[in-house]
């Protein structure tokens, strides 16, 4: 298969053949968006939009966020809750109807995502039942606001830490990571903890299904959302365990619901999913965040569109090459540049604070295209205005683009 099918059928999978709303975008655009993608990761770095909101505005264009609020948040009888917390390739929001097919995480992570299978010691097993109970009574409530209710307070004084955990925060996160509880985020995004059958209703929060049916049904997924992938593509979308995600490949080899293929450059096999698109070409533009899932598995993204792409929140200012939070910019079949982007909402100001060029690219065209597209992001964040620093091969033609 030549690297420019896979591309092709790679885009179709992720939904960008597909055409953006002529109207305003609605639940039924947003269910489009996850039946492809299957669910948003979400991140706590905010510096230009929050992680989970991206890919649905990649996709759909301009969008209102409190869309996707609600689908996570609420839940009536005309509009059902459409998604709810929980580890899927990182935090992330699944389709509520998934939720059972993570039963067998929620069993490993019963003493939390790092905890052991021993003894639990009898004051810890009382405060999870506490915190259900209390719970049970209050509906969506912080940590901190259990730690009140429950009349504990921290050995020591709060250190202000996103990281810092006190020991009710950590039970509540065990109980998460086990299926006791899910969140939904409010203000700070911070999560607000209920009982997961609060969140996803009793029956899917009671379904139990078999470990090696689930894991097989994720590589379905899997497959569905990468169109053509290897194996390590398709264990990565959901992080799932080696032993048992290569089983479920043998097994839907087997079965004839992927079919093992050559990706021209690739040096492993490839699988393709027999139902997959391959569009005759893709025309679509978009910025895609750093946890955008066309991207967010390094290896793939290099194998597919030749980009060497790291995300450098943690690497020190100045050994940073490209910048703390960049976007990479789709451009029909190719991610031709870059951008290190920072929402200034004082100001009312999208910066571009680097703008960089991949080799052998058309930098006025690709310059054209992503001008266009950092004004529409950002009219979507409400700012007024785009700016372009000096970093970067392509900011000096990006700055004219945006005269």
């Amino acid at each position: 298969m030549p690297i420019a099918r896979a591309r092709r059928i790679a885009l179709a999978a992720q939904g960008f053949a597909d055409p953006r709303p002529s109207c305003v975008a609605t639940r039924r655009h947003l269910q489009r968006v996850l039946g492809r993608i299957r669910f948003l990761q979400m991140d706590s770095v905010n510096i230009a939009v929050r992680a989970h909101y991206m890919p649905l505005f990649s996709r759909l264009g301009p969008y209102d966020p409190a869309l996707l609020d609600r689908a996570a948040a609420e839940s009536t009888a005309r509009a059902p809750r459409l998604l709810a917390e929980y580890w899927a390739h990182e935090a992330a929001l699944i389709p509520v109807e998934d939720w059972p097919l993570f039963r067998w995480r929620m069993d490993d992570y019963r003493y939390g995502r790092y905890g052991k299978p021993v003894a639990e010691p009898p004051e810890r097993t009382a405060l999870r039942a506490e915190i259900a109970r209390v719970l049970a009574e209050t509906g969506p409530t912080t940590g901190g606001e259990l730690e009140e209710l429950l009349g504990r307070r921290r050995d020591q004084p709060r250190r202000g830490s996103w990281w810092d955990r006190s020991e009710v925060k950590h039970a509540c996160e065990v109980m998460l990571a086990a299926g006791d509880l899910s969140a939904i985020r409010r203000g700070n995004f911070a999560r607000h903890y209920d009982l997961a059958e609060n969140i996803v209703g009793p029956d899917l929060a009671s379904t139990a299904i078999d470990r090696d049916v689930a894991i097989r049904e994720l590589v379905r997924r899997s497959i569905g959302a990468l169109g053509v992938a290897t194996e390590t593509d398709l264990r990565d979308y959901y992080r799932l365990p080696v032993v048992d995600a290569r089983r479920a490949v043998t097994e839907l080899v087997d079965a004839g619901e992927l079919t093992p293929v050559t990706v021209a450059g690739w040096d492993r096999t490839a699988y393709l999913d027999p139902a997959a698109r391959t569009p005759r070409r893709v025309e679509a533009s978009a910025l895609l965040a750093p946890f955008d899932p066309l991207v967010f598995f390094r290896p793939r993204l290099h194998r597919l569109f030749d980009m060497h792409y790291r995300i450098e929140i943690y690497v020190p200012e100045p050994q940073r090459v490209h910048g703390y939070y960049v976007f990479p910019y789709l451009l029909d079949e190719e991610i031709p540049a870059r951008v290190d982007l920072k929402t200034d909402r004082s100001a009312g100001v999208l910066r571009v604070l680097g703008a960089f060029a991949e080799d052998g690219v058309d930098r006025d065209h690709v310059a054209t295209r992503l001008a266009a597209d950092l004004r529409s992001m950002a009219g979507w964040l409400g700012m007024d205005d785009v700016t372009v620093g000096r970093r970067g091969d392509l900011a000096p033609v990006l700055r004219r683009a945006l005269a």
